[in-house]
């Protein structure tokens, strides 16, 4: 059923055709059974990405949705509880890799955290000061392919290093991808950390460092991919903050922005690259 246009995060109707069948099946059609559904699925993850591109209280999801915030809310929550988000995000990053003609599945990805500040709604047991950026909040550890799309996010207190949090990403991205056998990253994941994802996990990790001398923003290889998809993350103004007070829920509104810039990529009219006509070397 078409939908009329509301607002700029609505998904096209191309957009839910992707989204649709990734879905949960629902209740009443399982076979255990279960009462029909009373709101339409598609508005709630309208307003679930409105929420999230707009930065608004879940109290202030407009009226004209006509749904009640905290239903909205309750997909949400139960959605990233039950690793919806997960099998969403990788179908749709399977199917554009596949579009630009590479393996459906990474094999070699980045690693960075990003601290953003918390709000007050974020509590002490969930927060920390990081005193190289001098943020008191939370961090992001991100996974991203060489495309810069999203692989794996977790979120943790701000003073939580680097290594730390990369043993649990990592640890989890091999019983989920085991197919991930390189991860690059910058010096912050050196030291014992390759030692024991190659000894443990079998995953080689590469340190792109700085160049000696170098002050100021530099353009790194590798490391320039995902510092660009934090920056795709801080387009939806919910990230802008954390304020969250779940960290699950924090690492939620993150897949939600990707799931949002992957599936309208996949809507777009896909253009085939051009190739070079080669002439043929003259006849001796």
């Amino acid at each position: 059923m078409l939908s009329s246009y509301r607002y700029p995060s609505d998904a096209t109707d191309l957009e839910w055709f992707l989204l649709e069948p990734l879905l949960p099946v629902p209740a009443c059609q399982t076979p255990t059974g279960g009462a029909p559904e009373k709101w339409p699925r598609r508005r709630v993850v309208d307003a679930i990405r409105y929420i999230t591109d707009n930065g608004a209280k879940w109290r202030s999801l407009p009226a004209d949705f006509g749904i009640p915030w905290s239903t909205v809310f309750k997909y949400f929550a139960r959605w990233a509880k039950n690793g919806v988000l997960k099998r969403i995000l990788d179908q749709l990053r399977r199917r554009l890799r596949l579009r630009s003609r590479r393996c459906p599945w990474p094999v070699r990805v980045i690693i960075d955290g990003q601290s953003v500040k918390g709000a007050e709604t974020v509590s002490r047991a969930t927060r920390g000061f990081d005193p190289g950026k001098m943020i008191n909040g939370r961090k992001r550890h991100l996974v991203v392919d060489q495309s810069g799309l999203l692989v794996d996010v977790l979120v943790t207190p701000a003073d939580v290093p680097e290594r730390d949090g990369a043993r649990i990403l990592l640890a989890r991205l091999h019983a989920e991808h085991p197919e991930i056998v390189l991860v690059w990253g910058d010096s912050g994941y050196g030291g014992k950390l390759i030692d024991w994802a190659r000894d443990t996990l079998g995953i080689t990790i590469k340190t792109v460092p700085r160049p000696k001398g170098a002050k100021g923003f530099v353009l790194l290889p590798k490391r320039w991919v995902v510092e660009r998809s934090n920056s795709w993350t801080m387009r939806a103004r919910r990230n802008a903050r954390d304020y969250e007070r779940k960290m699950s829920h924090a690492e939620a509104h993150i897949q939600w922005a990707f799931i949002t810039l992957m599936s309208r990529r996949l809507a777009r009219p896909h253009r085939q690259p051009r190739h070079r006509l080669v002439t043929p070397p003259a006849a001796a």
